[in-house]
This record gives structure tokens, C-alpha cells and sequence, in this order.
């Protein structure tokens, strides 16, 4: 039987003086207690594979300056064990390396183990191939694997095998005697001795475990940004209420390298947190913040140890009052009715510094199949996410019809459950459409040429990242439905007929995006032509200087790019925000991707509506204000 495994909350507090030393970590109602003192820890996460390993250091010393004690990561099962057995823990995935340096910088780690994390990560953080485990039902009292985190968003839907699901993972957390505390995020009814932001009972303290800086973004949509002077009203409003914990997520989101953000997530990662996407600080978040942190930790023996009276001051205002003596208190004043005041901490914004426009570009046009090309047959349409298993965006759904008539006109309509559908009619495009965030299900309905004789219908499915939550995960599907011809009068029904299918695009199959796999194909000139399934390449040389980088594809339309090899991401340049501009424009090319000359460059452009010629290498800067 394959090992239970649950996904919790878990304080891993290490204290250092010369040499580390393990501390004891308990509580009580009041906070966390550590090595005999109660605390007030302010935490921010920081995940460690969205961000390079080279600049885990500097990120944790920013969040350390500005007041934090804890750091707080997922641990991401997928990255680790992509096979079953084979684990990975190199390079940005060496999860120990960086708890090492959370360590090395006196701080504390709180560490979300999963395996299922959400986390707007593929999958929610669970390996494609747990699907294969015979009896497996995904986030539930399952024999199998037992797997969970914010369980409450999806507790009903289990019914009576989610309460006991709950107390058992409970049971089973404190039972493994790991000497910290445990906490289930979002779970009002977590069981003794498990604690919960509650608190739900009056021996378990008040822990923050999400108090969001911003939020993540999806194509298409605005950013949701919070200001820091709501967020630190919050904070201190927490602390007035005998909050003692709060984890900022993000304080730093990073970048979604390659593709491993979950359904239409941006590859830009929560770039309105205290340090921005590319580790810079972002003013006013980061100052103003660590005002109140030290403000806070200024006054935290009165706070944790006095005695907290309530006064009211009238309409919508109070005092929250803690006393230790008759010479010692401290105070929150609390205005619900004014308006918010300008923070008087220092200033700054960023900007994108244009760099050289890259030139020598060439071009390779991918293939598109035809049914005679594949190897994989079904008399139905296959389910996009089983049949591709995880090895590619792209699906190649392909039919072959024969058409006796001189009227060549007729109505192609496909129905998809999500997310992107290119339809080709003997190698030519004959339509794209797609579905959104809020809605991926679409149909495309458009008008095809055909010729008196064999046709071929290549339906290109394009996955934007997998689902990242939910009840019954496991049974969600994509891909196509239904497709039907529509030739005069006469409707035919094409969805149970002969279709061929091939997973992933010839060129990621022959990885042309690397050094070796290049030698592959014949690249061209490039040559203007603006053809759907473009993949474009050019060598260029590492800027100047130690400021961040970024390929500025303003003028692309959607794919993915890699740089020597290493994917920087999807990217979506075409799908406007309600305000008619892109979700993201620069995708950030970490330094330590890079060689001082001659590093590779190769983009997918998957509809064939941008040119290279337009994108440059840009730097950011801040400017204090």
C-alpha cells in the first residue's frame, strides 16, 4: 500500500547561537511559546523554487530587515518526486539548502509540508502520476493517499467522510511527536491538540496563516493590489484582538518558471508583495510594514502579558488596552469611520529600463499533423489532461473527411471544456478562440473552406496550466467535447468518429530549445510570415551590471520561451485585461540563467501574431520618491 501522507501547517522553530540548537515550541491561548517565552512572530512566505537559488540569501535578508522572525514555503511534491521514487531536490528545488539559510540568518521556518499545497501551482503540488494509484480519490478519507490543506473550501462536498478525515489527520499529526505545533489552515474545527486561525478553543492561540499582500493574477483579468495601509491596519487590529502569528503571503511571489502555474495563473508571481517579482523592495509595503513591526515588538511584553480591557470611544471608534501595571500599558486606537492616511514612509516605484532590441533572429515553422500522422487512435475525443499526462500544453486532436461537393463552404463547431483551440483545415488556420479564468469552457464556431475530396481537420488543444484545487481533482477533464461539420443543410456529427491524437508540438518533442535539440531542424531566415506555431531563435549577450532582466514581448502574442534551455514561463502577451493592456509584458530572465556571451534564446509563438523584431532585453530600476 502506498504511504498516507497529509498536508498541514507545521512551525519548525531552530534557535542559533554559534552553533544551532534545536528550541522547545508549545503554546497557550495567548501565542506560541519558545524556549519558555511567548512571542509575537510576524512570518512572510517565500517559495523557494520561484525564485533562484542564487538569490535566496539576499531575499531573506530583506525580509529579515524588515521585521520578519519566521519564512514560510510550501514543500512542492511534484517538483520532488515527478516519477515515483525518483526524487529531485537540485538547484532551486533544494529545499534543505534553504531552510539551511533561513537558519544561517537566525530566523525561524514554518513549513506547509503538503503534499497537496494549491498554491496556484500545477496540480495543486500533487504528482501527475498519484491519478494511476489503483482506489485513488483525491482530498478525502482515502486508503490510498491521505492529502490535504484548507480542507474546509471543500469539506461538504465529501459529506460524512470529511469530519472523520479531519480528526484522523489530526490524530496522526501530533502523533508523530515532531516536537512544534501544528496548525490546519482554514479549518475551524480542527481537533485538539491541532490549533487553527480561530481560535476554537481557549487553549490555542491566534494564528494568521494567510494575510495576502495582493493577489496572484490571471490572464485577462486586473490585478486585485491591496494597499499597505490596509494591510497594516489589519495586522495591528489582529494583534489588538490577542493575535500573536501572522504569515504574509506573499512577501516575496517570484516568477511560475516553465509550467508550473496552475490554469491561467500569470507566469508573474504576487509582484505587488513586500519584495517584488524580482527580489526588490517595493515602497511604501515593505517601510511601512516594518515600522509596524517594530512598533509592535517595541511594546510586545505589555501585549503579551498585561491584561487587555475594550473601551469604546463613540461611533466606530475603540481602545484595545493592554496593562501590566499601573505604570506600564499599551494601546490601539482604532477609527473605523476616518479616512485612510498617507504611510510617511519612503517612497519608491520601479521602472523598465528599454535595453537593446535582440536581432538574428530564425525561424522554425512547426508541423501540423495529419491523422495518417498518428499512432494514437480512438473512436471517441479523449480527455485532454489523461491522454497528454502532464508532458505538454498541447494535445493535436486530428480527423479525416471525406468531402463530395462542389459547395466547399461549411460551419466548423467545437465545443471545449478549456482552454485554448486552434483549428486547422488542411494545414491552414481556420479560427482560434478560448475560455477565461472564470469561465474555460468555450466554443468555436467558424466558417472552413474545404476541399472536393480528403480533408484534414487538426484540432490543436491547448492547456493553460492544470487545475490547482477543488473537490475530486482526479475526475476534472479538458480538451474537447463535441465537434461537428455543418455542410448546407446537413448537420455531421464528427465527436464519436476515427480520431488520431498526438501529444505536444514537434518541436518540444525534439526540445529545440536547447543547445543539442536545436541541431534538430532546419531553421530559416526569419522571414515575416507571422505563421501560427512559429518558434523563433536568436543568441545574445548578458547585460552589464547586477539590476534585473527582462524580455520585453509587448508586441507577441502567446507561448512559452527559454533561455539557454531553462523555461521563463508562459506567456500571454494577446489576452487584455478589461483596460484593453496585457496581464504581463516583461518576463523576468534570471541573471544566473545566464553565460557573459552567447546565450540561447528560442520562443514558441503559438498563434503566429507577434514578431521578435520588437523584443528587447530591458532592465528594472527603482527610483526613490
Amino acid at each position: 500500500m502506498v504511504r498516507p501522507l497529509l498536508c498541514w501547517f507545521v512551525l519548525v522553530a531552530v534557535v542559533f547561537s554559534g552553533s544551532a540548537r534545536g528550541s522547545q515550541v508549545t503554546y497557550d491561548g495567548r501565542s506560541l511559546i519558545i524556549d519558555g517565552q511567548r512571542k509575537i512572530l510576524f512570518s512572510g512566505s517565500i517559495h523557494y523554487p520561484r525564485s533562484p537559488l542564487e538569490t535566496w540569501a539576499s531575499l531573506i535578508s530583506k525580509a529579515k530587515d524588515g521585521g520578519l522572525d519566521v519564512i514560510q514555503t510550501y514543500v512542492f511534491w511534484n517538483l520532488h518526486e515527478p516519477q515515483p521514487g525518483q526524487y529531485d531536490f537540485s538547484g532551486r528545488k533544494d529545499l534543505v539548502k534553504f531552510i539551511k539559510e533561513i537558519q544561517a540568518q537566525g530566523l525561524y521556518a514554518s513549513l506547509r509540508i503538503g503534499p497537496f499545497i494549491e498554491s496556484e501551482w500545477s496540480y495543486g503540488g500533487l504528482p501527475f502520476w498519484l491519478r494511476d494509484i489503483p482506489g485513488i480519490t483525491f482530498r478525502c478519507d482515502n486508503e490510498p493517499f491521505k492529502i490535504e490543506n484548507e480542507y474546509s473550501m471543500v469539506e461538504a462536498a465529501f459529506k460524512e467522510r470529511g469530519p472523520p478525515y479531519v480528526k484522523w489527520a489530526a490524530e496522526m499529526a501530533a502523533g508523530l511527536q515532531t516536537g512544534v505545533p501544528w496548525v490546519m489552515c482554514k479549518q475551524d474545527d480542527a481537533p485538539d491538540p491541532v490549533t487553527f486561525v480561530g481560535p476554537n478553543s481557549p487553549n490555542k492561540p491566534s494564528i494568521w496563516t494567510e494575510n495576502w499582500t495582493s493577489q496572484y493574477q490571471v490572464y485577462g483579468e486586473e490585478p486585485l493590489l491591496r494597499s499597505p495601509e490596509d494591510i497594516a491596519f489589519h495586522v495591528a487590529l489582529w494583534i489588538a484582538r490577542n493575535g500573536s502569528f501572522v504569515n504574509y503571503y506573499m512577501y516575496h511571489g517570484g516568477t511560475n518558471f516553465g509550467r508550473v502555474a496552475s490554469a491561467f495563473v500569470i507566469t508573474s508571481y504576487y509582484d505587488q508583495a513586500p519584495l517584488d517579482e524580482y527580489g526588490m523592495i517595493r515602497q511604501p509595503k515593505w517601510g511601512h510594514l516594518k515600522e509596524l513591526h517594530a512598533a509592535i515588538k517595541h511594546c510586545s511584553i505589555n501585549l503579551l502579558r498585561g491584561q487587555q480591557t475594550i473601551y469604546s470611544l463613540g461611533d466606530k471608534r475603540e481602545a484595545y488596552v493592554f496593562r501590566l501595571n499601573s505604570r506600564k500599558c499599551a494601546a490601539f486606537l482604532v477609527n473605523r469611520g476616518g479616512k485612510d492616511t498617507e504611510v510617511s514612509t519612503q517612497n519608491s516605484s520601479r521602472s523598465m529600463i528599454r535595453g537593446k532590441i535582440l536581432d538574428g533572429w530564425e525561424e522554425f515553422i512547426d508541423h501540423i499533423p495529419n491523422y495518417e500522422d498518428t499512432t494514437l487512435k480512438s473512436n471517441t475525443l479523449l480527455e485532454q489532461i489523461t491522454t497528454a499526462r502532464d508532458s505538454s500544453d498541447y494535445l493535436w486532436y486530428n480527423f479525416r473527411y471525406q468531402h463530395q461537393s462542389s459547395n466547399t463552404k461549411a460551419l466548423l463547431k467545437v465545443y471545449s471544456l478549456g482552454h485554448v483551440l486552434h483549428a486547422f483545415v488542411n494545414g491552414v488556420l481556420a479560427g482560434s478562440a478560448h475560455g477565461t479564468h472564470q469561465n474555460p469552457r468555450f466554443t468555436l464556431e467558424n466558417t472552413v473552406s474545404l476541399n472536393n475530396g480528403i480533408n484534414n481537420i487538426s484540432l490543436l488543444s491547448v492547456m493553460v496550466g492544470l487545475p490547482d484545487s477543488g473537490a475530486f481533482m482526479e475526475t476534472k477533464g479538458l480538451g474537447l467535447r463535441s465537434v461537428s461539420l455543418q455542410v448546407q443543410q446537413k448537420q455531421l456529427i464528427l465527436t464519436n468518429s476515427s480520431w488520431g491524437y498526438q501529444a505536444g508540438l514537434l518541436g518540444e518533442n525534439l526540445q529545440i530549445y536547447t543547445d543539442q535539440g536545436s541541431s534538430k531542424v532546419q531553421w530559416n531566415k526569419f522571414s515575416s510570415s507571422r505563421q501560427p506555431l512559429s518558434w523563433y531563435k536568436t543568441v545574445f549577450d548578458a547585460p552589464a551590471g547586477d539590476e534585473p532582466i527582462a524580455l520585453n514581448f509587448g508586441l507577441m502574442g502567446k507561448g512559452e520561451a527559454w533561455v539557454n534551455g531553462e523555461s521563463i514561463g508562459r506567456y500571454w502577451v494577446s489576452f487584455h485585461t478589461p483596460n484593453g493592456i496585457p496581464s504581463q509584458t516583461w518576463y523576468h530572465v534570471p541573471r544566473s540563467f545566464l553565460k557573459p556571451t552567447g546565450n540561447l534564446l528560442v520562443i514558441l509563438e503559438e498563434e503566429g501574431r507577434g514578431s521578435p523584431l520588437s523584443i528587447s532585453l530591458d532592465t528594472a530600476s527603482i527610483t526613490r520618491v
